[in-house]
């Protein structure tokens, strides 16, 4: 994280800081929420982005309950963790916003469609955690409707990066893209939705 936040500095972005948080833990969310806290009062924008994959193959039947235990316990339970811990600090923001990074494997439309492109690549256990992710984005987004906030899960595409072993077609760039464009998103922008742009690349919305 220091050496990423001093990469940034020296290309102009001088006020880029690294906080250590590990969102299976509450001591390090609450360590992060204070230190946070103690540097401003509102929050613009939160991405939850942490995610392991459990290691593969990932059979139905020949998965272990821990291994589901393990990724859930990051890649669900740290997201609500994390959300709700720093809540209040988003509440105060002109206009909040939520991006919690999903994955089109987990759309159980695409998965179960004999014709979409990824059909073959069946997982058991992050597919399932990122579906469970998709759930609570929509229920958080309800709960927040007649707020000025915006939740959306995005799904960067499949991106090279040490998650898949750099097996990705698409680059960190683009997806980092494709995360900030729904940070920034306008007061008319869509809440509650589930974008991959490497699916459907004019509209952006998919199928959850």
């Amino acid at each position: 994280g220091q050496v990423a936040a001093q990469q940034l500095h020296a290309e102009g972005l001088a006020e880029v800081e690294a906080i250590q948080l590990d969102v299976t833990s509450a001591d390090s969310v609450q360590a992060a929420r204070a230190e946070i806290g103690r540097k401003t009062q509102v929050l613009d924008a939160l991405v939850n982005n942490a995610a392991i994959t459990g290691g593969m193959p990932q059979t139905a039947l020949g998965a272990a309950v821990a291994t589901f235990q393990e990724v859930f316990a990051t890649n669900v339970f740290g997201v609500v963790q994390v959300t709700q811990t720093f809540i209040d600090l988003l509440r105060p923001a002109p206009q909040p916003r939520i991006v919690n990074v999903g994955s089109s494997g987990a759309s159980l439309t695409l998965s179960s469609d004999p014709d979409w492109k990824y059909y073959h690549h069946k997982g058991a256990v992050y597919p399932a955690s990122k579906a469970a992710l998709h759930m609570y984005t929509i229920v958080l987004a309800y709960e927040l409707r007649d707020t000025a906030f915006r939740v959306n899960a995005v799904d960067p595409g499949f991106t090279a990066t040490d998650l898949n072993g750099h097996r990705g077609t698409g680059t960190v760039e683009e997806a980092g893209t494709r995360i900030a464009k729904y940070v920034l998103v306008g007061e008319d922008g869509p809440t509650g939705k589930f974008i991959s742009e490497e699916n459907t690349p004019v509209t952006g919305e998919i199928p959850w």
